[in-house]
């Protein structure tokens, strides 16, 4: 079985994964991959879970599900991801038990907080930059990166329009952890593009630690 929490807290690189032909993306250096499909019936995003949890299984990759718990039981992921209006860490904690991640999306420094105290085992914080992604959302700049860097101690991530050419700027505002979507899924060669993002943030972690 795969040691969640350290696992976890080597992970730099957090791939969010909406693309359903995965099986010929390669993985390398990413932590972490969430599966976040709003749009497919709940049938189809559990078929894709359990294809995901399967590959991954014997792997140093962490596989969360966003929003749904019933999918992350069922198919037998690492945990969930939640935003600030779903279930609370609470609940989502007393059905999936201690051994499972749970991850909160987060846009302050009051939320981060919030979560890091009911227990949140890591913390999204973004969207850092105007993304296309989540339109709806205000950027909320480098300033709360600044904010978070001696206030939380779990691990997080920056989100939000993140790429190679502006890693450097993140990890100096404090957060040595980047989540990203386009960045590798949008690329000619994802593969390529996971490996120079992990080795970008990794020279710039150590700086940050």
């Amino acid at each position: 079985m795969k040691s969640r929490k350290i696992l976890l807290k080597k992970s730099l690189l957090y791939l969010i994964l909406d693309k359903p032909d995965f099986n010929k993306l390669s993985f390398d250096g990413v932590g972490i991959i969430q599966l976040r499909d709003k749009v497919s019936a709940k049938s189809r995003v559990l078929s894709s879970a359990v294809k995901l949890a399967r590959r991954l299984s014997k792997t140093k990759t962490l596989f969360i599900i966003n929003d749904y718990i019933d999918v992350a039981l069922l198919s037998g992921s690492d945990g969930v991801h939640l935003g600030q209006d779903d279930l609370s860490l609470k609940q989502a904690r007393k059905l999936l038990g201690k051994d499972k991640i749970i991850g909160i999306s987060c846009h302050n420094l009051r939320q981060a907080l919030k979560a890091q105290k009911e227990g949140a085992d890591y913390i999204g914080i973004g969207p850092i930059y105007p993304t296309a992604t989540k339109p709806e959302y205000k950027a909320i700049g480098l300033r709360v990166l600044r904010q978070l860097k001696d206030k939380i101690r779990i691990p997080y991530f920056a989100i939000g329009s993140i790429h190679e050419g502006n890693v450097k700027e993140i990890t100096a505002a404090g957060a040595g952890r980047i989540a990203v979507c386009r960045a590798i899924l949008k690329a000619n060669n994802p593969g390529r593009a996971a490996r120079q993002l992990f080795k970008k943030v990794k020279e710039n972690h150590l700086k940050v630690k």
